[in-house]
């Protein structure tokens, strides 16, 4: 009961950012055409501002994200080809990472090299998850159980390590990059400077509740073994 009670805790705590960073990003979609730039536009227009020419910006149906390898700002098609005021601030934002990476932020520089040296470690978590039930019915050892928890832990400890590394990297993106080059560019109308600050907070946020959902996870993993 006690366990119950605070996987139900974590599950409100887990469901409660997520929502929220969910309805700010939908609530400013609207509406749909409030600027004459797209998301993918102001992205170039901010990338070449800022002598960042090389930088590719690409759809994509994987999220919003910058990727320091490619070099590329890749965006969600509402935001890629959106012309409200999130697919704006959400490029903003993305673009802000890649001048991050472009004046070598160590934040990111360390999320980058996190990032490759995890790989390794969820994919032996994600073997010993596909293997222990095997190995379960060839030994029959109730121990053998551990294994998979032990991969869980692998595989999504691994995720929330890499998200709490990437907060800093968010919200300085947010706060420190993409608003400073809203203002310098002057791409915001009048009065929307506050609701692209709600923006940029659910933009940061988003990987606050990523990390809670793969805690969340951990949790429910815990729960099935000790069953």
């Amino acid at each position: 009961m006690y366990v119950l009670f605070l996987f139900v805790i974590l599950l409100i705590l887990v469901l409660v950012p997520g929502m929220w960073v969910k309805r700010v990003i939908q609530r400013y979609r609207e509406p749909a055409d409030r600027y004459e730039e797209s998301g993918a536009e102001l992205a170039r227009r901010l990338l070449d501002a800022y002598g960042m020419e090389q930088v590719v910006v690409e759809p994509t149906e994987q999220g919003d994200h910058y990727d320091p390898i490619a070099k590329a700002v890749r965006l969600s098609l509402p935001h890629h080809d959106g012309h409200s005021l999130a697919a704006l601030v959400i490029a903003a934002h993305e673009a802000g990472h890649a001048l991050q990476d472009a004046t070598d932020y160590p934040p990111l520089k360390h999320r980058t090299q996190w990032v490759r040296r995890v790989g390794p470690i969820e994919k032996i978590g994600a073997g010993l998850l596909m293997a222990t039930p095997l190995i379960i019915g060839i030994t029959r050892l109730p121990w053998a159980g551990a294994l998979m928890l032990l991969g869980g832990v692998l595989t999504l400890g691994s995720t929330v390590l890499i998200h709490l590394l990437t907060l800093p990297t968010e919200f300085d993106a947010s706060f420190k990059r993409a608003l400073p080059m809203l203002d310098e560019q002057a791409v915001l109308y009048e009065g929307d400077e506050r609701h692209a600050r709600k923006l940029l907070q659910a933009a940061a946020l988003t990987y606050v509740a990523a990390s809670l959902m793969s805690l969340l996870n951990i949790a429910r993993w815990w729960a099935i073994l000790r069953r």
